[in-house]
């Protein structure tokens, strides 16, 4: 009789989440399912609000990446008031976005995936993380936690604190970059770039002693989809969508995110509460996509800085026309990261990022308004239908991690089925499977955050209930 395998929870990730493995009769994995077990009703809750204080709720949803919200809450305005903002005000928001993808590329990498391929799959639970990274190698983990730091430190000049900054509003921003916080920036970049050299390095040295991880790690065709400008430059706080297919090959380009629901369809599944977003024209569950690094790297042509393009000629040449390893999202992070400090450098010499106009003011112009801008995990959308009044009258978000949900169950099913055989269950291979979602950095509830050791009880179930077997940790 087929047994069920639980993976409860899913730790080293922002958010709540368990995994089943389904194992059939002769002791193989028939099929695994990655579910979010917690519920949030932002968008059934903000309904009846105005439509200008969606910048001030909507980052509450997540204290990892409340920037992303905030962008994107601002832009879905912009569109409801139908005004094109100042100049300074979209370089300054681009200047936030930037901080905000150093910052938590910089989480990912270092303290929640690093622990698992520099320390090793084998080493003992309680020593597989950053605390164990840090005796191991305390300068690099210095440097991971001091980076991430800068990244906040840009988020804290701009909007006045490092989480939950009340800065972007419809029609544009509070306040300019000040000279003082220019060169409180300026002195960090040295550092940045030295510490993004050094991860570069460990992560070169990861590829040659992880081939098996590369293969394996979510590795299958699939479409990518991301922003872009309109050469096909890289983008992260505007340009419009385009879709690849595994090949490399444009399938659809050039897409006004306003009209995204014309190329995107959403799907819920009984088992999760996270919504599955997929490509419409292929319909459910074929359209299946995926965002974020890994899919920006392979939807753009170029970044458009020097030193980050030369590192994704070399990342394309892993790929056979996309790259499809899920495990080398690991690498695309710290190719954005070092794209994301080029062109912070680049703004430093900007003086309009001082202006002081910065805000376009205007009525309601559009019912309805779509905000689209490229968080750390991928293309987040708000999109937000007002009445006359400008009281909201629907909300609907779509996060990235919802967008890679058909793809992490995909990655965690070809996980197990490679290393789950059987009744045994060692811990290192539940790490393995549980590694699968790190790549691509789920944020499922980024603000609810546990105190202590993560426990975790993994149970065979026959179907009537009963036990087979039992392993515990924690």
């Amino acid at each position: 009789m087929s047994k069920r395998i639980v993976i409860d929870p899913v730790t080293r990730i922002e958010g709540h989440a368990k995994i089943s493995i389904f194992v059939d009769d002769a002791g193989n994995v028939a099929d695994a399912e990655f579910h979010v077990v917690e519920f949030r009703g932002f968008e059934k809750f903000c309904e009846g609000r105005p439509f200008g204080e969606m910048p001030g709720i909507t980052p509450r949803i997540c204290g990892i990446c409340p920037v992303s919200h905030l962008l994107a809450s601002a832009k879905a305005g912009d569109a409801i008031m139908a005004v094109d903002i100042p100049p300074a005000a979209d370089k300054l928001r681009r200047l936030m976005n930037l901080g905000q993808i150093v910052q938590s590329h910089a989480l990912s990498f270092f303290h929640l995936s690093a622990p698992d391929f520099l320390l090793g799959w084998d080493t003992p639970q309680p020593r597989r993380n950053v605390f164990g990274l840090i005796g191991s190698n305390k300068e690099l983990a210095r440097a991971g936690i001091r980076l991430r730091q800068f990244g906040q430190e840009i988020i804290e000049i701009l909007g006045g604190k490092k989480i939950h900054p009340a800065w972007a509003v419809p029609g544009g921003v509070r306040a300019p970059l000040t000279k003082d916080g220019r060169e409180r920036i300026r002195q960090w970049m040295p550092e940045a770039f030295a510490t993004t050299q050094a991860a570069f390095d460990v992560w070169n040295k990861t590829m040659e002693t992880h081939r098996r991880e590369l293969q394996i790690f979510g590795n299958f065709p699939s479409l990518f989809m991301g922003l872009v400008s309109e050469d096909g430059t890289w983008e992260h706080h505007g340009g419009r969508l385009r879709f690849t297919d595994s090949s490399g090959s444009i399938i659809a380009d050039q897409v006004d995110p306003q009209k995204y629901f014309e190329v995107i369809g959403e799907s819920v599944q009984s088992s999760s509460y996270l919504k599955s977003p997929y490509y419409l024209p292929l319909g459910f569950p074929d359209g299946i996509y995926r965002v974020g690094p890994l899919a920006r790297l392979n939807v753009a042509e170029q970044m458009g800085v020097p030193r980050a393009d030369a590192e994704l000629k070399k990342f394309t040449k892993l790929g056979r026309g996309a790259v499809t390893s899920s495990f080398l999202y690991h690498y695309a992070r710290l190719i954005e990261i070092l794209a994301a400090l080029e062109y912070i450098e680049l703004y430093l010499d900007d003086d309009e990022l001082l202006s002081d106009y910065l805000r376009a003011d205007a009525g309601i112009n559009s019912l309805r308004g779509v905000g689209a801008s490229e968080a750390p995990r991928g293309t987040l959308f708000h999109d937000y239908t007002v009445d006359r009044n400008g009281l909201l009258q629907k909300v609907n978000l779509i996060v990235a991690t919802g967008q890679n949900n058909l793809a992490m169950n995909r990655t965690v099913a070809q996980i197990a089925r490679h290393y789950v055989k059987g009744d045994e269950i060692p811990e290192p291979l539940l790490n393995r499977v549980e590694h699968g979602i790190r790549c691509y950095d789920p944020c499922l509830s980024c603000s609810t955050h546990a105190a202590g050791q993560m426990p975790m009880c993994v149970r065979l179930i026959a179907p009537d209930g009963t036990v087979i077997r039992e392993v515990t940790r924690g």
